[in-house]
């Protein structure tokens, strides 16, 4: 019998009153099911001006959030056991991908950007 995982990717974007309102955050794609082993890469896409602080967050069902990742700089990658995750500030875009899914997988992934003003 197949597994079949369900994985969500969610957009939470962070914004202070200082934040240009015509920031934004899109991803892709919102939900996806795919079999046991199998890999998996959401995108989140982003607009701004100024410093941005990309956050992946994790969310199981009825727990709270996990902060997986910050990202700062451009070309960055970052490894968490299975996941990795990677930011390129020129194109204003972060993946997470996941490798060889597990049942364990199954959950809400959410992509924050906040953008803070120095000394803030």
């Amino acid at each position: 019998m197949e597994k079949h995982l369900m994985v969500a990717l969610m957009i939470l974007s962070l914004h202070r009153s200082w934040v240009n309102s015509e920031d934004s955050v899109e991803q892709s794609p919102r939900t996806l099911t795919i079999q046991e082993g199998m890999n998996a890469t959401f995108y989140c896409n982003y607009s701004s001006r100024g410093s941005d602080y990309l956050h992946w967050y994790r969310q199981d069902l009825r727990k709270s959030l996990v902060n997986l990742f910050v990202l700062i700089t451009s070309g960055e990658v970052k490894h968490n056991g299975r996941l990795t995750v990677t930011l390129n500030t020129k194109d204003q875009q972060s993946s997470l991908h996941i490798t060889a899914s597990q049942p364990e997988d199954s959950a809400t992934y959410l992509c924050a950007k906040a953008q803070c003003s120095p000394g803030i």
